[in-house]
């Protein structure tokens, strides 16, 4: 695995350097364009908030790239960030209880739960 798929830089990033520094556009600018406040879109750039759909949707109607690249790219960091987090994520392995046979299906314990 490379570094940058390690470390992925945030998206917001990308938008700055690749989107608004060629074309010279200011955050206000940009801002105005996109149709968004020019704090939200300074959020992003900041990469204090992530690309929501809606975000992604209006800079592929920008022209910068497609919806679907923005919110890959967001989906991407956010996988990141959660696993540098993961030690602090309790869930016990369910393997055990929960059978992945062909012919098994779900085998979790449902004795527990109540019959309608």
């Amino acid at each position: 695995m490379n570094m940058a798929m390690m470390n992925p830089p945030h998206p917001g990033r990308g938008i700055r350097e690749n989107c608004l520094e060629p074309l010279e556009l200011s955050v206000t600018e940009a801002a105005r364009e996109l149709g968004v406040a020019r704090h939200t879109l300074s959020r992003v750039l900041n990469g204090h908030a992530g690309i929501s759909p809606e975000m992604a949707i209006r800079l592929e109607k920008a022209g910068w790239s497609s919806a679907e690249f923005w919110l890959r790219r967001q989906a991407a960091y956010d996988l990141v960030q959660a696993r540098r987090r993961g030690h602090r994520i309790a869930v016990r392995n369910l393997t055990e209880t929960c059978g992945n046979s062909a012919s098994g299906g779900n085998r979790l314990n449902t004795s527990s739960r109540h019959s309608a």
